[in-house]
């Protein structure tokens, strides 16, 4: 299989419960909730996405062979040091490619795998942290893993419902547009009222990371 990957970067993990840790991003090309493209966006399901996820040209990225040559770039972005390998992989929407391939090569390089999923595609289940962010309108049909990060506000979203999925930690994050500061005391005061929630914040941007 070829994988299309937009880039891949070393960086500091920005957000969620591992936010802080040492990363290797691999971004995947592509989603099934927008095509990426502005004039497309209005009638996305997924309207407020903030990466672009579009092609193969950023750095770092391309179209990986096979799972051993994205797994070897992977690696050489790491650099020195087996301990604590940990390897992000986001989109776009990374379960539209990610497959036991991959998930057996980037474990027998050392990694630790985490994913960060839209939930509408089954998780490969040798994933080790399974991040899913949900997007109103959408059907979420991965309802358990590791961190549930739902971005706030989100018009048509019933909170009630995803509170019965099985997730161990359940997230609340801003929405960052153009109301990011309303959607930030918007999320405080969500955290505010439902005990099982906790605030998660983009310091990557703060910090101007990727």
């Amino acid at each position: 299989m070829t994988y299309a990957v937009k880039e891949m970067f070393l960086t500091l993990q920005g957000e969620g419960v591992n936010a802080g840790a040492r990363a290797v991003f691999v971004r995947f090309a592509g989603c099934n909730l927008w095509s990426g493209r502005e004039q497309d966006r209005a009638a996305a399901v997924c309207k407020f996405c903030d990466t672009d996820f579009v092609g193969t040209d950023g750095a770092g990225g391309g179209k990986f062979v096979d799972a051993e040559a994205l797994a070897d770039a992977a690696l050489e972005h790491w650099g020195e040091g087996r301990r604590n390998r940990f390897v992000v992989l986001t989109g776009g929407e990374p379960m539209l490619q990610v497959d036991g391939a991959l998930v057996e090569a980037l474990h027998a390089r050392g990694f630790r795998i985490a994913i960060e999923s839209n939930g509408t595609l089954p998780v490969h289940p040798g994933i080790d942290w399974v991040c899913i962010s949900p997007k109103a309108g959408s059907e979420v049909v991965q309802r358990a893993g590791d961190e549930l990060k739902l971005v706030w506000p989100q018009a048509g979203t019933d909170v009630a419902e995803i509170e019965t999925w099985d997730f161990a930690h359940f997230l609340v994050q801003p929405m960052d547009d153009a109301r990011a500061d309303e959607n930030r005391e918007a999320a405080v005061r969500f955290a505010l009222d439902r005990p099982r929630w906790r605030l998660t914040l983009q310091a990557h941007k703060v910090l101007g990371l990727r």
